[in-house]
């Protein structure tokens, strides 16, 4: 399994997170090789972690959100990055 890990800066976080409920997340669930999501908001910045199947299905998930996360009037993108999930519980 390979997850996206995603960091933004929240402007403005009922946007913001209205954005994620309804978009970012139906979307994901959607994806190819989706295994699961997790989302949490800091003082003023969100990270996520979205599981995959496989580094191909990760990867191109990852394309998919420095694309679209410009749609997201309450957030401003950070970084995107991929990795391989090690271990879990």
């Amino acid at each position: 399994m390979h997850a996206v890990i995603t960091k933004v800066t929240i402007n403005d976080r009922a946007t913001a997170e209205g954005y994620l409920r309804e978009q970012v997340v139906p979307n994901a669930q959607q994806a190819p090789g989706f295994v699961a999501g997790y989302w949490v908001r800091t003082e003023g910045e969100g990270r996520g972690v979205i599981v995959f199947d496989s580094e191909d299905s990760a990867r191109a998930a990852s394309e998919r959100i420095r694309e679209r996360i410009g749609g997201n009037p309450g957030a401003t993108l950070v970084g995107v990055s991929v990795g391989e999930v090690v271990a879990s519980a």
